[in-house]
């Protein structure tokens, strides 16, 4: 069994999800104790116990330790099944944290698996529905895992709500190692700006301001704008750049109560423009997302990213005691790191 300190680098629920993605993908059991030890309120919120019990459910697991505020807990895995599942986060927990836990298992899974998940579809400090759908999704069918991401109802908080449905459809080959090292030209850059209980100028301020934001750097960039039903009010913006190398580059701001729309605008202008001055193939929010894949893909798997999260270098450390070999970081001059993983391959 693998011991995990929960309470290592970045210290939050990402330590656990990654944690248990990578038990059921690799099958192998695993202990996480001092989960989430430093924060406010330590040990399990809502959010991570649907994910883990999501998994356990999609693998056939057997747990402990899976109730609210537990800061200890037992997986061992089965046999992931492909299939149909519906999972409910139960408050404006990220939906898109939850599919960030199923998505090595699916990956590795026999079939093609659909999965709706109701709970925050655009909250803090995760990626958006939109991000995933339109940056994680297509890099990730450069490794020959075909996914989608379609956003059913927008879900903020604090009454969440909001559901999408994912489909992940595995080649029934691997994973192919990811490879990118050189992003060719910039194809297109492009943006959704989305409101719900607001007038309908708000989406479209953010993404005017976006447009012209990005144009002062010489990028032309075309944002769509709308309002859209919820339980709560909120607003979002989500850009992203299209490479010719396959590489996507994402960006995104959540709008808050007194921010004018503009500025919710300008910063994930800015945010973009930055990763793609960067020279980087992969933003640093995509980085981590990116690593435990390449831990499942069979060979190596080597791409630039634009610097490192704590999460990344949590997430790095977390491999290595799985792969038992190390993941190399190489921080280049430019800020860009250049990360190489030797994946085992998992069918």
């Amino acid at each position: 069994m693998i011991g995990i300190d929960g309470s290592h680098g970045e210290g939050g629920g990402a330590v656990l999800r990654n944690a248990v993605a990578l038990s059921a993908a690799f099958g192998k059991p695993v202990k996480v104790s001092k989960i989430r030890e430093g924060r406010k309120e330590p040990g399990l919120k809502n959010q991570h116990l649907t994910g883990v019990r999501a998994l356990a459910q999609i693998c056939g697991a057997k747990t402990g330790g899976l109730e609210l505020g537990s800061t200890e807990i037992f997986f061992e895995p089965g046999e992931v099944e492909a299939g149909n599942y519906f999972f409910d986060v139960g408050t404006a927990g990220s939906v898109t944290l939850v599919l960030q836990t199923l998505l090595p298992a699916l990956a590795a899974a026999r079939g093609e698996s659909t999965v709706r998940v109701v709970g925050g579809t655009d909250v803090p400090f995760s990626p958006p529905a939109d991000y995933a759908a339109r940056v994680l999704c297509p890099v990730l069918g450069l490794m020959g895992l075909r996914a989608s991401i379609a956003v059913e109802r927008r879900g903020w908080y604090p009454k969440g709500g909001g559901a999408v449905l994912a489909t992940v459809t595995p080649s029934g080959k691997g994973l192919k190692p990811l490879s990118l090292v050189e992003r060719g030209e910039l194809v297109s850059v492009k943006g959704i700006s989305v409101a719900s209980g607001l007038p309908g100028h708000v989406p479209e301020r953010q993404a005017k301001a976006a447009e012209e934001e990005l144009l002062k750097a010489g990028i032309k960039c075309g944002v769509s704008a709308s309002v859209e039903p919820s339980l709560s009010i909120g607003s979002s913006i989500t850009l992203w750049a299209e490479l010719s190398s396959g590489a996507v580059l994402g960006a995104s701001a959540m709008g808050e109560r007194g921010k004018p729309a503009e500025e919710v605008g300008r910063a994930a202008a800015r945010e973009l423009s930055k990763s793609i001055e960067s020279g980087a193939c992969v933003d640093k929010h995509l980085c981590d997302q990116l690593l435990s894949l390449a831990a499942l893909a069979e060979g190596e798997s080597r791409f630039l990213a634009e610097g490192l999260t704590r999460h990344a270098e949590t997430n790095a450390w977390l491999l290595e005691r799985f792969l038992k070999k190390e993941v190399r970081i190489e921080k280049l001059a430019s800020g860009v790191a250049r990360i190489e993983v030797e994946g085992e391959g998992r069918l």
